[in-house]
């Protein structure tokens, strides 16, 4: 087969094991899935109704191309027109769906590194030079950034919350940024995590699009909103962008369900709000954990921490995984030493922090 080349050293995004999976591994009655920041507590009662009483008959049709009710809700709910809207299979696609768009052979990509995996992978995929700028205390070094831009830079990445650390840019140095980029290269604010936080000095992003016309703003409803397996993602921007971006989406990407449950969960912001509180109050049970123990973490503006145990991570991984925690091994996210864990219910954090400290106490022993 002629495999392009980029390709062929190329691996398959790892999602983490399932809970049907480490029941057999491990013979247990009980899992709790840690791992992939979804919502703990699951959806907005709204959306349950929604699907406990939608008796269409139209699951012969496809669904509308244009995601017309969802993009009038989402418009109006956001204060922007419906044209500065795209839909997409998640926001993995719409990553996809912009570096398909604007890279290919000869061009370059900036991005922090550790972040999201996606941006360089698909930027793999289309031939482009990668460029990674290494974080500093778990936060995007923007001087070091700009400095990596040049004639031939489609995309600049600003991951923020940034995963898999959960640090923010701040509102003054993402204002500095944006002021120096030229105004050829699209700037990609991804804020999967954006409902979760609460700093005081935190950015509108919103409020920038307007301002700054290679802005694009990606959120999604697979987070706080609960709704990772209908795959809604969405992105925020200019006409132009837009319209430029319109052709490479696939016609029927999001389906009827997923507009319909996704327009839903959009009207219930108490339950969003509750969400966030409940996350920020069980983040600083993690915080006094890791005080007690001298572990090193990330402030996090997310709903998942990252946790420096100062040995293996994967060993970190497997002895969780056999006290029925799934979390996610440091060693796949660029910090080989430490584990993410995405902030459950109470019941389901004190059972992975004490089958931490079990960790720990055999750490000692050992050594």
């Amino acid at each position: 087969m002629k495999w392009k080349n980029q390709i062929v050293n190329l691996h398959a995004y790892q999602p983490g094991k399932s809970i049907d999976e480490v029941k057999k591994m491990y013979n247990l009655k009980e899992i709790f899935k840690l791992a992939s920041n979804e919502n703990p507590y699951g959806f907005s009662e709204k959306v349950k109704k929604v699907l406990e009483e939608d008796a269409t008959s139209t699951f012969s049709y496809y669904p509308d191309g244009y995601a017309t009710n969802l993009r009038e809700e989402a418009a109006k709910f956001l204060g922007v027109k419906p044209t500065q809207l795209i839909f997409s299979n998640g926001t993995d696609e719409l990553l996809q769906i912009i570096s398909k768009a604007l890279l290919e052979p000869g061009k370059n990509t900036v991005m922090a590194c550790p972040t999201f995996s996606q941006y360089k992978h698909n930027a793999i995929m289309e031939g482009a030079e990668v460029r990674e700028i290494p974080l500093v205390d778990g936060n995007h070094d923007l001087d070091n950034m700009l400095k990596a831009l040049d004639h031939q830079t489609a995309i600049v990445w600003l991951c923020s919350p940034n995963n898999p650390t959960g640090t923010y840019i701040t509102n003054d140095k993402l204002m500095n940024f944006l002021q120096q980029v030229p105004k050829d290269i699209l700037i990609v604010l991804d804020e999967a995590y954006y409902e979760y936080v609460d700093a005081d000095d935190y950015y509108d992003a919103l409020s920038l699009i307007d301002k700054y016309p290679n802005l694009i703003v990606t959120r999604t409803f697979s987070k706080i909103y609960g709704l990772a397996s209908f795959r809604v993602g969405y992105g925020i921007a200019s006409e132009e962008i837009i319209s430029a971006l319109e052709p490479v989406r696939q016609p029927f990407n999001t389906n009827v369900l997923a507009q319909k449950v996704a327009s839903e969960a959009l009207k219930d912001q108490e339950f969003v709000s509750q969400c966030a509180a409940l996350n920020k109050k069980e983040l600083e049970r993690y915080y006094d954990f890791c005080q007690k123990h001298n572990l090193h973490y990330y402030q996090s503006q997310g709903n998942f921490i990252l946790i420096d145990f100062q040995c293996d991570g994967d060993d970190v991984f497997t002895f969780l995984l056999s006290k029925g925690y799934i979390v996610r091994s440091g060693k796949q996210l660029g910090f080989p030493t430490s584990i993410r864990v995405t902030i459950g219910t109470s019941e389901q954090n004190s059972g992975v922090i004490d089958a931490m400290k079990a960790f720990l106490e055999k750490q000692a022993i050992k050594n």
